[in-house]
């Protein structure tokens, strides 16, 4: 069985960039938080950043994407020292190809927001591994094993 496409698509970068799947070093992570600056996206990206070394080593290339502005995600990660790009998805152009919009319930009321998921993207912009309603601990731990078993 082939692994699952991800269509081709552009979004804007911190600093002032644009990042596009098709150009991206591979392996590629891609990890979907639901907001800068909350606690479980703060843990999740600090998480990212103290394996970025190793990543590295293994040839992999890491991002985060929310719905956050541009200015939002340059505070947010200029105040984790993040050494990797974030992504904005206004439109939610990424959030729709990978699927991670979901109900969520939120203080007793239901509200539309991104499902925290994780993919590596290998050649070919096919999804190599998938994870959906991603717990923090142990999470980025858990995809750094899987890109150094590549």
């Amino acid at each position: 069985m082939s692994e699952p496409r991800i269509d081709d698509f552009t979004l804007a970068s911190t600093p002032d960039l644009t990042f596009t799947l098709s150009t991206a070093t591979k392996p590629l992570v891609i990890y979907f938080y639901p907001k800068d600056s909350t606690p479980g996206c703060t843990t999740e990206s600090a998480n990212f950043r103290d394996l970025h070394p190793q990543f590295v080593a293994a040839g992999a290339e890491v991002v985060g994407i929310s719905r956050d502005s541009i200015k939002s995600h340059l505070n947010f990660k200029s105040k984790l020292g993040l050494p990797f790009e974030l992504l904005s998805d206004p439109d939610e152009t990424a959030c729709a190809l990978f699927g991670v919009m979901k109900m969520k319930n939120m203080y007793g009321k239901q509200v539309r927001g991104v499902e925290r998921s994780t993919f590596v993207i290998g050649g070919d912009n096919r999804i190599l591994r998938e994870w959906r309603g991603v717990k923090v601990p142990g999470h980025a731990d858990e995809v750094l094993a899987f890109v150094q078993s590549l």
